[in-house]
């Protein structure tokens, strides 16, 4: 059974840094696709950040330059760190990873940044 765990949330003031990680167990195949999401209270979730098993990264906009997605293989967990954090960043932040035919999500972790 594939599951995620997360880690890494937690209250930070604005300017400050996170790094959030995602380890997935009952892996038998490589992932393909690994990425974060984010909700905030009263909005849906989007895309933060994405990574394609070669690599290949995205990012929303409204985090470019400022957080770097990035995967360990071997290790079956992707990371993101956050830098210049911002109170807009506050939200609950999920991690999913696209495997074999199917999606899966992580519980979420907090990240709340204060001004």
């Amino acid at each position: 059974q594939v599951q995620l765990v997360e880690s890494g949330g937690g209250l930070v003031q604005a300017g400050g840094s996170l790094r959030l990680s995602c380890a997935a167990s009952g892996i038998i195949f490589g992932i393909n696709a690994m990425g974060w999401y984010r909700q905030a209270p009263g909005k849906q979730r989007e895309l933060v950040a994405g990574i394609t098993r070669g690599g290949t990264t995205n990012y929303a906009d409204s985090v470019k330059g400022r957080f770097a997605i990035s995967r360990d293989n071997a290790k079956n967990t992707v990371y993101l760190q956050m830098n210049s954090l911002k109170p807009e960043d506050t939200a609950v932040y999920y991690c999913n990873i696209a495997y074999t035919v199917y999606n899966y999500w992580g519980q979420g972790t907090q990240v709340t940044v204060s001004s």
